[in-house]
C-alpha cells in the first residue's frame, strides 16, 4: 500500500512538470495549421538576432565560468587551508546573491558606475559587458563556490598543500596542478549551472541594455506567438544538456578514478 502510494505521488509529479513541457513543445510544432513542423524552429534559427543573442550570451558563459574558477577556487582553498574561522562569514557573502533581488543589484552598478560617476563603466560597451560579467558571476556565486567547496571537503587539503611544498611547488603550481585537478568535477558541476543561469538571465542584461539571449526571448514572446515556444524549447534543452553533462563527467571521472 506504501509503495503503491509512493508511485501514485511520483508520477503525479511527473505529469505536473512533464504536461506542460509537451504543451510546450507541441505548440511549437504547430505554425503550420493542422500538420507538425520545424517552421517556428526554422524561423528562429535564420534570425540574425538569435544568433548575435545566442553567441554573446555563450560567451559572457565562458568569461564567467573563468572568471568565477579564477575566484572562488583561491578563495575556497585558502579559507579550508589557512582560515577556517572565516567560512561561516564568506557563506553568509555567497548567500546574498539569492537574498538580494537581481534589480536591486543592477541599479547599484548603473548608480554607481554611470557615465557621471568616478569610474564610467557604462559609457562603453566592454565596460558594460565588464559589469554584466561581474552580475553574471555574482548570481552564480552561491552554486559555484558550494560546488568547489563540497569538491575541497573531498580531499586533504592540508596533506596535498605540505606534499607539494615539500616538492617546491608554489602557491600557483599548488592550485594549478594539485588542487584544481582533484575537485575538477565540482568545478564543472559550479560551471555548467553557471552556463545554465548565465542563458537565461533577463534582469542585468535588459537593464545594461546588452544583446543577451534572455532579453530577445522575452522580446519574442511579447511580438510573437510560436517562436517563443521554439526559443523556451532550445532553452530548455541547453540547460538540460549541462545538467546531463554534469552526470557525465562526474561518472566519467569516478570511473577513471576506480581504474587508477
Amino acid at each position: 500500500m506504501k509503495r503503491a502510494a509512493a508511485w501514485s505521488v511520483l508520477i503525479l509529479g511527473m505529469l505536473y512538470f512533464i504536461l506542460p513541457l509537451i504543451g510546450m513543445v507541441e505548440f511549437s510544432l504547430s505554425m503550420k495549421r493542422g500538420i507538425y513542423s520545424l517552421e517556428a524552429y526554422r524561423v528562429v534559427l535564420a534570425d540574425p538576432r538569435f544568433r548575435q543573442t545566442f553567441s554573446y550570451s555563450v560567451f559572457m558563459a565562458l568569461m564567467t565560468i573563468v572568471f568565477g574558477v579564477l575566484l572562488v577556487v583561491p578563495t575556497a582553498f585558502w579559507v579550508r587551508l589557512k582560515m577556517p574561522g572565516l567560512r561561516p562569514y564568506v557563506e553568509f557573502v555567497t548567500l546574498l546573491p539569492l537574498v538580494i533581488p537581481a534589480i536591486v543589484t543592477v541599479f547599484g552598478y548603473i548608480r554607481l558606475y554611470n557615465t557621471s560617476s568616478w569610474l564610467p563603466l557604462t559609457g562603453t560597451i566592454m565596460g558594460t559587458n565588464l559589469l554584466l560579467l561581474f552580475g553574471y558571476a555574482t548570481l552564480s556565486l552561491p552554486y559555484m563556490y558550494r560546488a568547489i567547496d563540497t569538491g575541497l571537503r573531498t580531499i586533504d587539503v592540508a596533506t596535498l598543500t605540505e606534499a607539494a611544498q615539500s616538492l617546491g611547488a608554489g602557491w600557483v603550481t599548488i592550485l594549478a596542478k594539485v588542487i584544481l585537478p582533484n575537485v575538477l568535477v565540482a568545478v564543472l558541476s559550479g560551471a555548467f549551472v553557471t552556463f545554465a543561469i548565465v542563458m537565461g538571465e533577463f534582469t542585468m542584461a535588459a537593464l545594461l541594455n546588452r544583446p543577451a539571449f534572455g532579453p530577445y526571448l522575452q522580446l519574442m514572446g511579447a511580438n510573437r506567438a510560436y517562436e517563443p515556444s521554439a526559443l523556451a524549447t532550445i532553452a530548455f534543452v541547453v540547460t538540460w544538456a549541462c545538467m546531463g553533462l554534469i552526470q557525465l563527467v562526474t561518472r566519467l571521472f569516478k570511473h577513471d578514478r576506480t581504474a587508477r
